[in-house]
């Protein structure tokens, strides 16, 4: 949560003369969003930030969506994904709309290069390592289960301490905050809010590098990654001030909402951008009600999907996820428990479960790099396979003849009508207008 920090050496007032030990002036920038009007940060370099030597376009990053756009729920195993590459240019799209998307990366080296998103916010949730994030504001060390703010424009790089890494990458293209209730009019954080200003983390040690030379800095805008050299350490700042730098917010610092019976999604939110929100689900103590159902009740997305990041193995209401699934229920389909999990809830005291949730107000694609390790099965979860349920009748006799197996094999659920793989008769058999 921004709050006014200063770092380093600034002048006495803004935009007068600040001079160096030389005589001759230090550079000063503003740096910040909406115009001169948003929040902002005044940074003081050694040298102008503006003498570029080359500029070059690396690779076009616009996202490709799966084509198949049959409504179903979908489980995204990230699990799957290969371990390589460096935090910020070797990501794997996900899902995405119009106001965000969420990638993600298993890096196992240092950015080579100082990094900057001119066209949108980032949250980083560290689902598994640790490092220091620096930035011309400082360094910020994080740790497992951090959320990284860092906004629009802000050069950075990532160095890490251990491997492995993961981590999920939320774009805004909107500015990250905090959610407007848990603020009063004046900014400060209120009284029954699940955390306060003093969870956050803000860069605390500013390092400034004299340096001249070549500097590459990749930047991501116009849907690609551009690279501009820079004939100087682009971390020159002597100082700052202001409103506008990266902060960290751990999820274990989150102090989860809870009452007598179910709370709702809204109670785990932990900040908004345009056209989403994000919400923590952190280890707590279930519902008291006697005769409380901890469990969530079925419900329906009628203007959100609802994507759900599991940080553990564990959560209260899902079968077959494990450690770093990501799940999408999207709007237009009721979703809830799955079978058994209502009533193994009840009685319960806690649940250790860890989970970031996204919620998205328009519609989110699935991109075309996360078929690979898409769970095909998971829109049919909710069918229990117990005696003689129509899971069970269908899929059995199908089985035997192995083509169950061959349609799971594919990267999405195929078309069932008119899938070359299958043949028409057994598809219709497959095709139940029970599902």
């Amino acid at each position: 949560m921004p709050v006014y920090h200063t770092l380093g050496a600034i002048p006495k007032k803004r935009h007068i003369a600040f001079r160096k030990p030389d005589g001759t002036i230090y550079n000063e920038q503003l740096l910040g969003n909406e115009g001169f009007t948003g929040p902002s940060s005044l940074l003081y370099h050694l040298r102008p930030p503006t003498t570029i030597l080359s500029v070059k376009r690396l690779k076009e990053t616009a996202y490709q969506a799966d084509p198949d756009l049959t409504l179903r729920h979908r489980h995204l195993k990230t699990a799957m994904l290969a371990e390589g590459g460096c935090p910020t240019t070797d990501r794997v799209p996900l899902l995405f709309n119009d106001d965000c998307a969420l990638l993600f990366a298993r890096p196992t080296q240092d950015d080579p290069h100082f990094y900057r998103n001119a066209q949108a916010d980032e949250v980083v949730y560290v689902s598994q390592g640790s490092g220091v994030l620096e930035s011309q504001f400082g360094l910020l060390p994080y740790r497992e289960g951090d959320y990284l703010v860092i906004h629009r424009g802000i050069m950075h790089r990532f160095k890490l301490d251990a491997v492995p890494h993961r981590l999920l990458i939320i774009e805004s293209r909107g500015y990250v905050r905090t959610p407007e209730r848990y603020r009063n009019h004046f900014g400060q954080i209120v009284e029954g809010a699940p955390y306060s200003e003093r969870d956050f983390r803000i860069p605390q040690k500013l390092v400034t590098h004299d340096e001249s030379g070549e500097f590459p800095i990749v930047v991501k805008q116009t849907n690609g990654l551009n690279e501009l050299v820079l004939d100087h350490h682009p971390f020159d700042v002597v100082g700052w001030d202001g409103m506008f730098y990266p902060w960290a917010f751990n999820i274990h610092d989150f102090e989860p909402i809870v009452g007598r019976i179910h709370q709702p999604p809204p109670v785990h939110q932990t900040f908004q951008g345009d056209g989403f929100v994000i919400c923590s689900f952190c280890p707590r103590p279930y519902d008291f009600h006697p005769e409380a159902v901890p469990a969530p009740y079925n419900h329906s997305n009628v203007d959100s999907d609802e994507v759900l990041y599991y940080a553990s193995a564990e959560f209260m209401s899902r079968k077959g996820i494990e450690y770093g699934s990501v799940t999408l229920h999207p709007d237009g389909i009721p979703h809830g428990p799955h079978p058994g999990r209502a009533e193994a809830s009840i009685g319960a005291k806690e649940t250790n479960e860890l989970a970031v949730m996204v919620d998205t107000f328009r519609p989110l694609k699935v991109a075309k790099q996360a078929l690979a390790v898409e769970d095909p099965k998971y829109f049919r979860s909710w069918v229990e396979a117990g005696p003689g349920s129509i899971r069970r009748r269908v899929e059995q006799p199908l089985a035997e003849e192995g083509y169950i197996a061959r349609c799971y094999s594919l990267s999405r659920p195929p078309s069932w009508s008119n899938s070359p793989r299958l043949r028409p008769s057994r598809c219709q058999r497959v095709r139940s207008p029970s599902w």
